[in-house]
């Protein structure tokens, strides 16, 4: 068993991801900057009011049950300016259901230690 110290800040706010489905990730200013408005996305994807979350500089929307309607917005978002891996990233959902995945914004994170 390996055990992470330091691993987040007190205040840094975790995001559980859901297993099986995608969610995607931007950057608070990346997804500012693109001028994409909740409500255009919350319609498009068909999402509830807890499946857009802002917590510090990170943006998390999902899951996402609609993959044809993420796969289109994907291809608007290259056209938006917006660099994939840089400003934005689709986390797939694929790992076994055995797994817990949750993350949050890198500056709110430091490794220390690890025993």
């Amino acid at each position: 068993m390996v055990l992470l110290r330091g691993f987040t800040k007190p205040e840094a706010v975790v995001l559980d991801v859901t297993q099986g489905v995608p969610t995607l990730f931007f950057r608070r200013q990346a997804y500012e900057r693109a001028g994409i408005s909740r409500a255009e996305l919350d319609a498009r994807l068909g999402l509830t009011d807890a499946e857009f979350r802002v917590e510090g500089e990170l943006v998390a929307i999902g899951p996402i049950y609609d993959v044809d309607a993420l796969g289109a917005l994907l291809d608007e978002l290259e056209g938006a300016e917006l660099t994939y891996f840089e400003d934005y990233f689709e986390l797939s959902g694929s790992w076994p259901e055995w797994l817990a995945v949750a993350v949050h914004a890198t500056g709110s994170a430091r490794v220390t230690t690890a025993s």
